[in-house]
């Protein structure tokens, strides 16, 4: 009965042997054992004066319950009567409130003999203690749930606490006559007034399968471990946008057996040694993951490195477009990892058939995307390459090749001519190039229309072929590959000769004058070297030179 007070005020707080016995023979349907039971507190489904359930087995009392707004409970016609009678007065029916369903009013839990169930005392309102204890003590809030008035906390009224478990043991607890003193499950499954909670307390340090220490492996549960996230309880957001990111590009089988992989030493001859050591006698000498190394070794020169060393001349390339010729001069001494991305392009005739998808009259006309739609293209490598910015360099004049980009280090295949100077593109497209035949051709470029929209051209200029005239580093590719000739040729060439300091064969050995320490030396030469020495006595003393007071030069410190 949500909302009041069910029994406040009762004359006792248990029921006698009589009214428990007649209460088990009206709820099992069996007479009662004989046995003596201890006495217990009125359930919160029985009357007042009757200590009778709301219900019987299958069927309902004639006569409901009902209550009075200040706690009385009874059954609604008698009672009332009786108490009207006693009373000296009389009682209209809207004071009597009947339901069938008790439950908490705001957490609409239906209560049973296991509830823990509190009213508040100045309003008469009944809660589950859950509601009072999380909205009203730990909130600080003392103020009725539904009326909104305020009370304090002696207020609070315990109308059916929560039972205690019994004593631990392995079976449930019997009567004198081996009866047990819980109800039967049926009872129990109908949630029947009057019968105490079925409860079978036990021990789990006794059972068998814990004192052995034996455990069945849930599969769905070794799978999950695996799992990192498995042992995390609470994480922060960010935390988890990490993981995702991370489980994505995670590759650690890879990473681990890269590591555990003892790195292949670079083959350094005398091109490609560098000035500096590779540092790994240092690194194991703090590191306990290393294998010691004693010796230093040069590291190596990456290769490209090294052959843009031997570039030295310019690189030249003629572009057979549909308009007519274009004859371009390559700097490749210094811009060599651009200008060799453009050459290799070019002799893989991967320009041939593109056209100049974007031209913009008195700025530029930009082509070298195969889609022809602007976002496309590769380099010859596969992926971006770096800018390569020269301070002598810049897009002033007509005619500068430059590679186009999406941002910094996004060079692929793209690239423009300018049509005009552009001197505020400097530093932010790799200037490369320029045009030194055909302008006319890139006249004629300039003077076709282009969509104001997209800035297409409406007539299609196209790059039919290209042909590469000067081609700088096949040259320093065989210049390098002379040079390492030629030190091998010079490395094995002391090896072949023949050693001089070996003694022929069939000889005994130096020959010996004296017997001890120097048996080997001729005493010819050491008369010789007796003569050569001046005495010691006709040796000139060398005056010394007396210190000056001047501050002189820095001979003296």
């Amino acid at each position: 009965m949500p909302g009041w007070l069910l029994s406040v005020f009762p004359s006792r707080l248990f029921p006698g042997a009589r009214e428990r016995t007649q209460q088990w023979k009206e709820l099992v349907g069996v007479p009662c054992p004989q046995a003596t039971h201890t006495a217990q507190r009125i359930r919160f489904c029985c009357f007042l004066v009757a200590q009778s359930c709301f219900r019987k087995r299958g069927k309902q009392f004639r006569w409901p319950p009902a209550c009075r707004p200040w706690g009385c409970f009874f059954g609604l016609v008698p009672w009332w009567r009786a108490e009207s009678e006693l009373a000296g007065g009389s009682y209209r029916s809207r004071a009597l409130i009947s339901t069938w369903k008790f439950h908490c009013p705001v957490l609409f839990t239906v209560f049973t003999n296991s509830s823990h169930i509190v009213a508040i005392r100045t309003t008469g309102n009944v809660y589950a203690h859950e509601a009072v204890e999380q909205l009203n003590i730990k909130a600080k809030n003392f103020r009725d749930l539904l009326t909104d008035e305020p009370f304090c906390r002696q207020d609070i009224i315990t109308l059916q606490p929560r039972p205690p478990l019994p004593t631990p043991s392995l079976s449930p607890s019997l009567g004198p006559a081996g009866c047990c003193r819980c109800l039967p499950s049926s009872c129990m499954a109908q949630d029947m007034p009057g019968s105490l909670p079925h409860v079978f307390c036990f021990n789990v340090s006794n059972f068998f399968h814990i004192k052995n220490n034996m455990k069945i492996i849930d599969p769905d549960e070794e799978k999950a471990k695996q799992d990192p996230s498995y042992y995390l309880k609470n994480t922060n957001t960010e935390t988890r946008e990490t993981l995702q990111e991370l489980y994505k590009e995670f590759k650690g089988d890879e990473v681990l057996a890269a590591t555990m992989k003892v790195p292949e030493k670079a083959k350094v001859d005398k091109l490609n040694a560098a000035h500096y050591s590779t540092g790994r006698v240092s690194a194991s000498f703090t590191s306990t993951a290393m294998v010691p190394e004693t010796t230093h070794e040069a590291a190596a020169i990456d290769e490209d490195e090294l052959r843009y060393r031997f570039v030295k001349k310019k690189g030249y390339v003629r572009l057979h477009t549909s308009l007519g010729d274009l004859n371009l001069e390559l700097h490749c001494d210094l811009t060599p990892k651009t200008c060799e991305n453009f050459i290799k392009l070019c002799k893989k005739q991967y320009y041939d058939g593109t056209v100049f998808h974007r031209s913009i009259r008195n700025f530029v006309i930009q082509g070298g995307d195969p889609t022809g739609t602007g976002t496309g293209g590769e380099s010859c490598w596969g992926k971006p390459f770096r800018d390569e910015f020269r301070p002598n360099l810049s897009h002033t004049g007509r005619g500068v090749l430059s590679m186009a980009n999406s941002g910094p280090n996004t060079n692929k295949s793209q690239f423009f001519i300018t049509f005009r100077s552009c001197a505020y593109l400097d530093k932010k497209h790799t200037i490369f190039g320029r045009v030194v035949g055909g302008f006319d051709t890139l006249t004629a470029m300039e003077n076709v229309e282009s969509d104001p929209k997209t800035d297409r051209p409406k007539e299609e200029i196209r790059i039919d072929s290209t042909v590469v005239f000067v081609d700088p580093y096949e040259e320093a590719d065989a210049q390098i590959a002379e040079e390492r000739r030629k030190t091998r040729l010079e490395a094995a060439a002391p090896e072949s000769s023949p050693k001089s300091s070996q003694p022929p064969q069939g000889s005994q050995g130096p020959q010996a004058y004296r017997q001890g320490v120097g048996k080997y030396i001729s005493p010819a030469v050491t008369k010789r070297v007796a003569e050569e020495e001046p005495s010691s006595s006709a040796a000139v003393p060398v005056a010394k030179k007396k210190p000056g007071r001047g501050f002189g030069d820095f001979s003296s410190w």
